[in-house]
């Protein structure tokens, strides 16, 4: 048998010497906003069903719903919505072929990411 050398190589970059990148930091943020929108949809059905019950239950329900959590789990809810948008448009742009060099997709993320705030902004201030 072949003397085989092993050679030691790092096994990844260590956190305090990576630099975090807008285009993982986006990719995460999709499927973390993915996952979040289902706390505002749980809170929207339970009001919902509540309102059907009695309105004991809706009391209660709609107490939660309008309180300081209420809110903010609908405004986080609604920068999700956008921000889900907006990577869903961004991933559009990506599938036709554009967009895939490393300045353009850095651009891409931010435009993601400051876009869904300022959408957001707009939204609660309108509604």
């Amino acid at each position: 048998m072949a003397n085989v050398k092993r050679v030691e190589r790092p096994l990844s970059p260590h956190l305090q010497i990576y630099r975090i990148q807008v285009t993982s930091v986006s990719s995460i943020l999709t499927r973390i906003t993915g996952n979040a929108l289902i706390v505002g949809v749980v809170l929207a059905v339970w009001w919902l069903l509540a309102a059907a019950t009695s309105p004991d239950y809706f009391a209660v329900a709609n107490a939660v719903a309008t309180s300081w959590f209420g809110d903010l789990v609908f405004a986080g809810s609604a920068w999700a919505v956008w921000y889900h948008y907006l990577a869903g448009l961004r991933h559009l742009y990506y599938d036709a072929g554009h967009g895939l060099d490393v300045p353009t997709a850095e651009k891409l993320g931010w435009a993601c990411i400051i876009g869904s705030v300022v959408l957001t902004a707009l939204t609660i201030l309108i509604v």
